[in-house]
């Protein structure tokens, strides 16, 4: 039986103009009429989500990569790096990649961001950062820490600037994701399981990129969309259609809402 529906957000829920359809939105309420909690499990902070957290209101609400997680609006769990640690990712990072690279910076309630002129990515709203010129000056604890570069070698080296730092790729952007060991989708799914009374095996997640591959493996059904990276479509237990068709949205009408068995069969593994 599923109790839990947990879905990344970019390139998963959302279609790739980042707004989530009206199909999709009334089969999440459909979910939760009947006592199936959904959340969102996104590396975005949750100032980057309100618009979508006031459309669907989930249940629980995974972001920051997995280093916060609330449910029913209570804080139930949240990892941050220390100031040292903070200071020393970001010494780093202008160490190896000069002091034109861009990072961006989460805190729990805000987001960070040194923007250029000249900007290397085009988020879709930058009314939600504050700018913030030299990182190097910076007083807080971050939750996540991004930096300006595709160079595998150098984010193994500002990952082992401090001890116990995970780092991924984004599979769209030239940039690397820098958290916490414990601040991962996947141990928050866990802290989760433990807290709600919740099977692992009762979970379905969706997800499309790097950072949802141990999401997928853990849950007790992984969904990948069609247009994941071949990375999560190896993985997964089942392949469902794309971000734009859907998919999340056509999975859960098929094979949870009118399958009582919840067993996928809406697209197979290639």
């Amino acid at each position: 039986m599923i109790k839990l529906i947990l879905t990344d957000l970019d390139e998963t829920l959302l279609h790739t103009d980042k707004t989530i359809s009206t199909y999709t939105e009334e089969v999440l309420k459909q979910c939760q009429k009947k006592g199936i909690l959904i959340g969102f499990c996104t590396s975005r902070g949750k100032p980057n989500i309100n618009e979508y957290i006031t459309q669907v209101n989930p249940d629980i609400i995974i972001c920051n990569g997995g280093a916060c997680i609330y449910y029913k609006d209570e804080l139930l769990h949240s990892a941050t790096f220390t100031f040292d640690q903070t200071k020393k990712i970001i010494q780093t990072a202008y160490k190896l990649c000069g002091e034109d690279c861009e990072i961006t910076l989460d805190t729990i309630d805000k987001i960070y961001w040194n923007k250029l002129h000249d900007k290397s990515t085009q988020y879709s709203d930058f009314a939600i950062y504050d700018t913030f010129k030299d990182f190097e000056k910076f007083t807080e604890c971050a939750m996540k820490i991004c930096v300006q570069t595709e160079n595998k070698e150098i984010a193994k080296q500002i990952a082992e600037s401090i001890d116990s730092c995970d780092y991924l790729p984004f599979s769209d952007i030239p940039w690397y994701k820098f958290s916490s060991a414990t601040a991962t989708k996947e141990h928050s799914i866990k802290i989760l399981s433990e807290k709600l009374n919740i099977k692992i095996e009762e979970i379905v997640a969706f997800g499309d990129d790097f950072n949802d591959i141990e999401m997928l493996k853990l849950c007790g059904t992984g969904v990948a969309m069609q247009n994941a990276i071949p990375q999560v479509k190896e993985i997964a237990d089942v392949i469902t259609k794309t971000n734009n068709d859907d998919g999340v949205a056509k999975y859960i009408e098929e094979n949870i809402l009118n399958n009582t068995s919840g067993q996928g069969t809406l697209c197979s593994r290639p």
